[in-house]
């Protein structure tokens, strides 16, 4: 099972937090953030870069249930 990640491109304002927290999983491209994969493995610290953007413009998806950002 993996859960699927996508980044609002016209609601993130770079800020680089889910780069910093997951280099593996975020890369800034240009002036926004991407997902490289899409599809990360079910884990706390994808939870954790969801919840620390400071646009909310991390989706995370377990199917169609949005498991983050955390309210």
């Amino acid at each position: 099972m993996t859960w699927q990640v996508e980044v609002d491109r016209d609601t993130c304002i770079g800020s680089g937090m889910c780069a910093a927290l997951m280099p593996e999983e975020f890369s800034l491209d240009g002036p926004v953030a991407r997902a490289i994969a899409g599809s990360v493995e079910p884990g706390e610290t994808v939870l954790d870069a969801a919840d620390s953007c400071p646009a909310m413009a991390i989706t995370v998806r377990n199917g169609a249930e949005v498991v983050g950002p955390r309210p």
